[in-house]
C-alpha cells in the first residue's frame, strides 16, 4: 500500500520538526574573528576544532596578552592572535605587556600585527569595564602602546562602552596622551591605527553609533571587537544577527568585527538567545552560521528543538527508514 501525499506529510511532519533546518549560502567573511572567552565549568569549549574547523575566522583575541594554548599548532598566519592590553597595572610605569608583547614576536617569532587597546575603560568593573581615569590610561598607553607602533605593529584605540560616555572618555584620553607626550615642547599628538567599537543594542542605533565614530575619526577603520544583540527573544535575536553581519561585510570602513558569544546559554551573560552554543555544548544557528555552516536547529536554551540533537537524529533516521518503503 503506497500512502498518498498528503497523508503521509502529515505523519512526517512531526518528525521533521526534529531535523535541522538548512541555511541557503551560509556567509564568510575575512573581517570575521572570534572573541575567544572559555568557560572554566566547560573545559571542552576550548576544542579548537569547534571554532576552527572548515571556518571562516582569520583571527582572535582573549583579551590577554599572551596566545591560547588550545591554538598553539594553528599558525599566526592562518589565525592571527592579537594581544590585548586589558586594563592599567597595579603600578601605573609597568612595562609587562609591552615586555610580553616583545617576547613574542623576537623569542617565540609570532608575527604580531595587532594589539588593542583598554576594553571598556569608561565602564565600571561590575560590569566588565576596566574603569580607568583618562589620564592613567594615556600614561599607560605610552609605557606599552606607542612603544610597539614605533615598532611597525598596528594599534587600536580604546574600546569603549557603546554609551556617549564612550567618546567623551577617548577625547580626554587623547588631550591627556597629547599633553604627557608633549611635555614643554611642541604639541604632539597620539596615534593609533584604527577605532574598536563594542555595541549592545538594535541594529539601527548600531549603525547609527558606526556612523558616529566614522564622523569622529574619519579615514581611521573601525573594528567592532564586541555586539550582540543582549537579552531579547530568538527571532529578534537572529534577525539582529543576519543583518548586522550583512552590514559589516558590505561597509569599507569596518575592517573586523567579531560577536560576543562563543559560550554556553546557561552561562550567557548577554542572554541564552545570544549564545552561540546551547546548554550542551552544540552549535545554535547563530554559532553555525558565523562559522560559515548550515542551521543546525539547535534552540539554544532547550537544545535540538527541545530534544538532544544525537537522539533526535537518530530517531529522525530510524522512522524514516521505517516508513520509506510505504511512500516509495
Amino acid at each position: 500500500m503506497i500512502l498518498s501525499t498528503p497523508l503521509a506529510t502529515a505523519l512526517l511532519a512531526p518528525l521533521l520538526l526534529l531535523a535541522p533546518t538548512a541555511s541557503a549560502a551560509p556567509r564568510v567573511s575575512p573581517k570575521r574573528g572570534l572573541v575567544f572567552t572559555p568557560d572554566a565549568r566547560y573545559p571542552q569549549d576550548r576544542d579548537a576544532h569547534i571554532w576552527t574547523q572548515n571556518s571562516p575566522l582569520t583571527w582572535y583575541y582573549n583579551y590577554q596578552a599572551e596566545p591560547s594554548p588550545a591554538f598553539g599548532h594553528i599558525p599566526q598566519s592562518e589565525f592571527e592572535f592579537v594581544p590585548m592590553l586589558w586594563g592599567r597595572p597595579e603600578n601605573k610605569d609597568d612595562t609587562a605587556f609591552l615586555q610580553t608583547v616583545e617576547r613574542l614576536v623576537d623569542g617565540r617569532k609570532i608575527n604580531i600585527t595587532h594589539v588593542l587597546g583598554f576594553n571598556e575603560p569608561d565602564g565600571p568593573r561590575k560590569w566588565g569595564g576596566s574603569d580607568i581615569d583618562p589620564d592613567t590610561a594615556a600614561h599607560v598607553w605610552l609605557k606599552n602602546i606607542a612603544p610597539l607602533r614605533e615598532r611597525g605593529i598596528r594599534v587600536g584605540l580604546p574600546a569603549c562602552t557603546g554609551s556617549p560616555d564612550g567618546t567623551r572618555w577617548l577625547g580626554n584620553f587623547l588631550r591627556s596622551c597629547s599633553k604627557q607626550l608633549s611635555g614643554s615642547g611642541p604639541t604632539r599628538n597620539c596615534t593609533f591605527d584604527f577605532v574598536n567599537i563594542h555595541w549592545y543594542g538594535n541594529f539601527e542605533g548600531l549603525a547609527s553609533h558606526i556612523g558616529g565614530y566614522s564622523a569622529a575619526f574619519p579615514n581611521n577603520p573601525i573594528w567592532i571587537t564586541e555586539y550582540n544583540l543582549n537579552h531579547q527573544d530568538l527571532s529578534a535575536t537572529q534577525a539582529f544577527y543576519n543583518s548586522s553581519a550583512d552590514y559589516f561585510d558590505r561597509m569599507d570602513v569596518v575592517a573586523r568585527y567579531s560577536l560576543f558569544g562563543a559560550f554556553r546559554s546557561d552561562v550567557s551573560n548577554v542572554g541564552p538567545n545570544a549564545a552561540m552554543l546551547d546548554k550542551d555544548g552544540e552549535l545554535t544557528d547563530i554559532g553555525a552560521w558565523y562559522l560559515g555552516r548550515s542551521s543546525t536547529g539547535v534552540m539554544p536554551s532547550v537544545g535540538f528543538h527541545g530534544a538532544e540533537p544525537r537522539q533526535a537524529a537518530s530517531l529522525l533516521g530510524a522512522v524514516v527508514a521505517a516508513f520509506a518503503p510505504l511512500f516509495f
